[in-house]
C-alpha cells in the first residue's frame, strides 16, 4: 500500500495487505510496520455497528463486482465496525445488511502490528461474484493525532477510499473482467 502523497507517513514504514477469498468470505490481513507504539490505537470495545471510524486509526475494504454499485466495510482495531452499500460512486449510501458482524483479531510484534479482518457470509451480489474488485485502505491516527490515509491506489486530489481508481483485481478477477464503464484500473502502487 501506498501513503497519500499529502500525508506524513509519521511512525508507519509501510503498510501490506493480503486477501483470502473462499466462498462467501473473504479475510484481509494488513500489516502494519514501523513505530507502532507511535500509532494511536482505539482501545478495545463490545463489537458493535459505529459510524465514523475513520476519523481514527481503522482499516477499510470497497468490494465491487461489475455494477456501478459497492459496498464498504470499515473495521477498527477496537473490535467496532461498520458496512454500507452504495447505488454509485457515493450515492445511495446506507447500511448492509449482514447475517454476521465483521470481526478483527489484533496483533502487536516487534515493530509491527497485525489487524485481520475477517468477513463472513459476504452478501449478494459481492459474495457470489466471479470477478471481485477491490480496494483495501488504511487510516492511521499518530499518537498526536495526525492522520495518514494508505490505498493500495490513489486517485489524483485529496485522498478518496471511494473512487474506482483505488480499485484492483482481487482474487478471481482479471483485468479482462473490468467492469463494463471502464473506470476500474489495474494499476498498482
Amino acid at each position: 500500500m501506498v501513503c497519500h502523497p499529502s500525508c506524513d507517513p509519521g511512525a508507519v514504514d509501510g503498510i501490506s495487505v493480503r486477501v483470502r477469498r473462499a466462498t462467501r468470505s473473504l479475510a484481509l490481513l494488513f500489516r502494519v510496520e514501523g513505530r507502532v507504539d507511535q500509532i494511536s490505537i482505539p482501545p478495545p470495545c463490545a463489537p458493535a455497528r459505529r459510524d465514523g471510524l475513520w476519523r481514527h486509526t481503522c482499516v477499510e475494504l470497497f468490494l465491487r463486482a461489475g455494477d456501478p454499485g459497492y459496498a464498504e466495510f470499515n473495521l477498527s482495531p477496537s473490535g467496532a465496525w461498520s458496512a454500507y452499500r452504495f447505488d454509485a460512486y457515493r450515492t445511495g449510501m446506507r447500511e448492509l445488511e449482514l447475517a454476521l458482524a465483521p470481526t478483527a483479531e489484533v496483533r502487536r510484534g516487534d515493530g509491527r502490528l497485525d489487524v485481520e479482518l475477517r468477513i463472513a457470509r459476504v452478501p449478494a451480489p459481492w459474495g457470489r461474484a466471479a470477478a471481485l474488485w477491490i480496494a483495501a485502505s488504511a487510516v492511521v491516527e499518530d499518537t498526536r493525532g495526525a492522520l495518514a490515509y494508505w490505498a493500495l491506489a490513489h486517485p489524483a486530489g485529496a485522498p478518496d477510499f471511494h473512487h474506482l481508481a483505488g480499485f484492483v483485481p482481487g482474487p478471481g478477477a482479471a483485468e479482462a473482467d473490468a467492469p463494463a464503464d471502464g473506470a476500474v484500473r489495474t494499476r498498482r502502487p
